[in-house]
């Protein structure tokens, strides 16, 4: 095992992954640019490595800073935690050449996933459900409208290097087709400095459904049961559930069956998530993420396993000690990403936190760094904390659920709690009967 792991990233992540290494015992050293000096995993860690200014490029994207931090605390790991450089292969390589283990899967797989065009083939390959589109990158229009003949209008133009909805345009019809395939490759190259991007089926009314996977490189692999993730803004997501409300038991095995066996195949290690829509009872592979998600704690709370701890044991060299048959889905999950900003028009709302009380009781469950007295720095991602809520039944999770929201407070900052209490107020959120679209429809229906 390991002695002292590095965590390359910020925020709750990094305290996430801070906590779980100290009850393994295990040293922890905080890297962290000038705006981060006084957050809460920097005065946690065991030692603190500033590594530059408050812009990400020049500190948490920094390689050389990293490594030079991890050389200089001698550890013996690197943990990338989500977002930055965890789904980086070049850093990967980079960390274990320079004698370090990446705490994540091989470079070979975070490039083979990355790329959205060879994940689909892949996919294929291992038998999963594809949407219907375009094999490769389409490089003219007379090709985006030939597909949307072929495959039904409307399509989805999406960036092959894309994410978080960046280059990604619908298409209804041929008249809209030149104008959309040029706002998406201008996205993607402005994004992802790529402007190559493919078709797909645009699926109406589809669920955002993703499996949890944890394999440990050496053939072994199994699924911790599916993530809700349907629930979204500008493609990004706001409120997850575990599990969803829209599959059965069948269903549920069935995708699970198929993605574990994709992991043993592929000889995948650590943890990784595979990203389906679902529509009608049919499921459609959209993408893997070779990482831990933001998401993961509703996976632990209805599995009881330690997604952090299993990546740690399974980097150190640790064969899976799960077996399919022993993880076991109980009771019903839900986590809220509580984001510094106005809760109706989304502006960031970056300050001091003037006064700070989180929730408490049964099955609830914090992920935050916020305390009084912490300015949050406008430099990075909004989000700055995040509800996890458990419970017997779905029910019983939504009345702990509103509980929980009506508790907490974060003041000085605008949030989005009031918006999460909006949501979970609503008919189609109770019956469990939204897609991917449904959140949109709602902010819409406020301004």
């Amino acid at each position: 095992m390991f002695d002292r792991v590095l965590i390359a990233n910020r925020g709750e992540i990094a305290l996430r992954i801070h906590r779980a290494c100290r009850e393994m015992g295990i040293e922890t050293v905080a890297v962290h640019s000038t705006a981060d000096a006084d957050a809460m995993h920097v005065r946690l860690a065991d030692v603190s490595v500033c590594i530059g200014p408050p812009p990400a490029r020049d500190s948490y994207l920094n390689i050389p800073a990293i490594l030079s931090a991890a050389t200089i605390t001698g550890v013996d790991a690197i943990h990338p935690g989500y977002g930055f450089l965890s789904e980086n292969a070049r850093f990967a390589e980079a960390v274990e050449a320079h004698g370090f283990t990446f705490i994540g899967p091989t470079a070979e797989h975070i490039r083979l996933m990355g790329d959205k065009i060879v994940a689909k083939k892949t996919a294929q390959e291992l038998g999963l459900p594809l949407v219907p589109g375009s094999p490769g990158p389409v490089a003219s229009v007379e090709e985006v409208v030939a597909l949307g003949e072929k495959i039904g209008w409307p399509v989805l133009i999406k960036a092959v290097a894309g994410g978080g909805g960046r280059g990604m345009k619908v298409v209804n019809s041929p008249e809209g087709a030149s104008e959309a395939f040029s706002l998406a490759r201008t996205e993607a190259k402005a994004a992802f400095n790529n402007d190559s991007v493919y078709v797909e089926k645009y699926l109406a009314k589809p669920r955002h459904i993703e499996i949890q996977v944890l394999g440990d490189g050496l053939g072994n692999g199994v699924h911790l049961g599916e993530r809700d993730c349907s629930l979204q803004r500008r493609h990004q997501k706001v409120l997850e559930e575990a599990p969803s409300p829209a599959l059965n038991a069948e269903q549920r095995n069935r995708i699970g069956e198929l993605a574990a066996a994709a992991v043993r195949t592929l000889k995948y290690r650590g943890a990784g998530t595979m990203e389906f829509l679902f529509q009608d009872g049919e499921f459609y592979f959209i993408e893997m993420n070779t990482r831990l998600q933001v998401e993961h704690p509703i996976t632990e709370a209805v599995t009881g396993i330690d997604l952090v701890r299993e990546q740690i044991r399974i980097a150190a060299g640790g064969a899976l000690a799960l077996r399919q048959q022993d993880i076991v889905i109980y009771g019903h999950a839900i986590e809220c990403r509580i984001n510094a900003e106005n809760p109706q028009t989304f502006v960031p709302s970056p300050g001091k936190v003037v006064d700070y009380h989180p929730p408490g009781g049964l099955g609830v469950r914090v992920d935050s760094g916020l305390y009084a007295g912490y300015s949050i720095p406008p430099f990075y991602d909004s989000m700055v904390a995040k509800l996890i809520v458990s419970g017997p039944s779905r029910n019983e999770c939504l009345m702990r659920l509103r509980r929980s929201l009506e508790e907490f407070v974060i003041g000085g900052i605008e949030t989005t709690i009031p918006l999460h209490q909006e949501i979970i107020q609503q008919q189609d959120f109770i019956d469990g009967d939204y897609d991917i679209h449904w959140l949109e429809k709602l902010v819409g229906l406020k301004k």
